[in-house]
């Protein structure tokens, strides 16, 4: 009842972060490894929130409304939160003035400090249209309000019943892997836009091409999926290759880790290993022209 036979990959993960939650809660003290391991997999759990909330993975509606609980459980937040600030918004502007999740809102740089206190700020923007999205929603669709507000339920129970249980391992089994799944997702979408061209057709985002998409589901090609929002993750490869010697080779990276350590480590001492704005250029060149 898939949709994709691919999504047997998403199912391993999903039973694989289900696992590692059973088995670290049940250790009689934190297992180094495999406590990396449940952070990685939360990882991917917000990956895959994001693929189900651009293509459901089943066929069968309440096996997609089950999916939507599992998911809101190990991301931490419901995942109907995607569709007013990412769907209607940030696929809608991609990086435009007035996206929640813009890039440069604070600082047109692109450092360790700018990539640390953008899951707060673009976070807190995020959260100002939730209300009025559920109201809309309560508008349009009695029955789909209620089913955003099981998603929201199914969170607090989750939540709670591990707090009751023992504070101590919901704090580092069940909260910090959350809170590291939300994190992790809003860094990717700053690595995607930061410095590049909002206004460009092809240069509008960062794409990596490594390994990284093995493992995260080819979240790392990122143009393609703006471009083609419904594809599913499995086919963006193939189309990937369509477009990219379309794209500006700055904006394609192989490694995903090498890329973090260049820019936001070595790029503290060495000013060629940062990144260059392509929207400041193309600000640059505008002004030039009209001068």
């Amino acid at each position: 009842m898939l949709r994709f036979k691919a999504d047997i990959k998403s199912l391993i993960f999903m039973a694989i972060t289900t696992t590692l939650l059973v088995v670290n809660w049940n250790l009689p003290s934190i297992n180094p490894f495999l406590y990396v391991w449940q952070l990685y997999m939360a990882v991917t759990v917000a990956v895959m929130a994001h693929n189900h909330n651009h293509l459901p993975m089943w066929k069968n509606k309440i096996l997609n409304i089950l999916t939507d609980w599992w998911l809101s459980m190990f991301y931490g937040y419901p995942v109907f939160g995607w569709i007013p600030t990412h769907n209607k918004n940030h696929h809608r502007l991609n990086n435009r003035e007035g996206d929640y999740t813009i890039t440069y809102r604070i600082s047109e740089r692109n450092n360790l400090l700018t990539i640390l206190s953008y899951p707060s700020i673009s976070g807190y923007y995020q959260q100002k249209v939730m209300g009025d999205y559920l109201r809309e929603v309560k508008a349009k669709s009695v029955n789909q309000y209620y089913l955003c507000l099981a998603q929201i339920a199914v969170l607090v129970v989750f939540v709670a019943v591990a707090f009751i249980i023992d504070w101590k391992k919901a704090l580092y089994f069940v909260v910090i892997p959350q809170q590291f799944s939300t994190f992790s997702v809003l860094v990717f979408n700053y690595i995607q836009h930061v410095h590049a061209d909002e206004e460009s057709e092809f240069n509008h985002s960062r794409n990596f091409v490594g390994i990284t998409n093995f493992f995260l589901l080819n979240n790392g090609l990122h143009t393609i999926h703006h471009d083609k929002a419904g594809l599913h993750w499995s086919e963006t490869p193939a189309e990937f290759k369509k477009i990219q010697d379309k794209i500006d080779p700055s904006l394609i990276e192989h490694s995903f880790w090498w890329y973090i350590i260049r820019v936001y480590f070595l790029g503290l001492f060495i000013p060629s290993f940062r990144t260059k704005s392509k929207r400041l250029e193309r600000i640059r060149r505008l002004k030039e022209s009209n001068a």
